[in-house]
């Protein structure tokens, strides 16, 4: 029975938006943990993590909110690492993706004491790759990636207390298309594989998964950090920064079926969820209709599972 725990951050620190603190009450009302058990899973509500406020005040030195965002962070940190230390598969409940470098800076240290490669999923219209010197707005929910990789303020590069957190060889991007130009180069150089929306339409959703996730095994632990703005916003309009262009409801689904296949999804992030943009809680159902794919639901038993093309 796969032990899971939400934990909450409601914050919008680093967004450009205001909302996103709503999200992680949205999905409770949407169903996440009742869904969760329907499909077997031991769930524990670890409730929501305390921060500071949003000031909603202008960057200082290239950065929004650093010391906001920082603490929040740190918060993010500790509340991951405990649930990983205790055997559980944390779920982060957000909350802007700026969290993600204190969940992912939690799982790779989790990784380098247990011995186990990091694969890291990275689901997202943005490549959340820019720095200080590059970001054309200073919120930091556009640098989470860059400072897991080791740019960025000392307090965030170094959380888990080696910096950079994570190689960019350990992380697969998947359905961008919303890229900054200084950004776009910055990928490039670094060496960051990225599967973006023009190579999903020319491939297809199934054989870009099957890529992302060639060379995940039984050694892997594998994360998902899933920004809600991944899907197109005809159907998931509760986002602040949406961008026309991406995967369908099916595709959305097929790329969770196809990580739920592989049995080793330990940790994921949910997150940029805004309801106050959204429609009748309509991307938090789908979010949660998403999480259901990732824990395992099918239509069929299937006999045949991650063929590559």
């Amino acid at each position: 029975m796969p032990q899971v725990s939400l934990i909450g951050a409601p914050t919008d620190i680093g967004a450009s938006r205001l909302g996103c603190r709503l999200g992680p009450q949205s999905l409770r009302v949407a169903g996440i943990a009742e869904s969760l058990r329907q499909f077997g899973c031991d769930v524990h509500d670890a409730g929501d993590l305390d921060g500071p406020e949003n000031p909603q005040l202008p960057p200082v030195d290239g950065y929004r909110h650093l010391p906001e965002v920082i603490e929040w962070n740190r918060a993010v940190y500790d509340a991951t690492a405990t649930e990983l230390a205790a055997g559980r598969l944390p779920i982060l409940l957000g909350g802007d993706h700026s969290l993600a470098i204190g969940s992912i800076s939690a799982v790779a240290a989790h990784c380098r004491a247990t011995g186990k490669k990091l694969r890291i999923i990275w689901v997202d219209a943005h490549a959340d790759f820019n720095t200080a010197r590059l970001t054309p707005s200073g919120n930091i929910h556009g640098m989470p990636v860059a400072c897991l990789a080791g740019f960025g303020p000392e307090e965030l590069t170094t959380l888990g207390g080696t910096s950079p957190a994570i190689s960019t060889d350990e992380i697969r991007q998947v359905g961008l298309r919303s890229v900054d130009p200084g950004e776009k180069a910055f990928l490039f150089a670094e060496g960051v594989e990225v599967f973006d929306m023009r190579f999903v339409d020319e491939i297809g959703m199934r054989r870009t998964m099957v890529r992302a996730l060639a060379g995940v095994d039984e050694d892997t632990h594998l994360h998902l950090s899933l920004d809600l703005d991944f899907v197109d916003p005809e159907i998931a309009p509760g986002v602040g920064t949406p961008v026309r262009g991406g995967p369908t409801y099916r595709e959305a689904h097929l790329c969770m079926e196809m990580i739920a296949d592989t049995g080793r999804l330990g940790s994921v992030d949910l997150v940029e969820l805004n309801p106050a943009l959204d429609v009748r809680n309509t991307t938090a159902e789908l979010a949660v209709d998403l999480v259901e794919s990732l824990f395992g639901k099918s239509t069929l038993h299937r006999l045949h599972q991650g063929i590559a093309l």
